[in-house]
């Protein structure tokens, strides 16, 4: 089942994309999901049936970094 989903969530998926992040920003909502990759910037769309079945946690922003220490 897929959680609620709103334009500019954050979500995780199973397994990363070939550039090796696993997060994604929604970009689009319809039959299709349009998702951006955080790390790339690559855009895909993605059926929502698929995406249930990939989606591994949902956030509403993506995780934070610290090069200070």
């Amino acid at each position: 089942m897929l959680p609620d989903l709103n334009l500019n969530d954050v979500i995780r998926l199973r397994k990363p994309h070939p550039c090796g992040s696993y997060d994604w920003k929604i970009v689009r909502l319809g039959a299709d999901i349009g998702l951006e990759c955080l790390q790339c910037g690559r855009r895909v769309l993605m059926p929502r049936r698929e995406l249930a079945h990939r989606v591994k946690i949902k956030g509403s922003h993506p995780p934070v970094t610290t090069d200070n220490e």
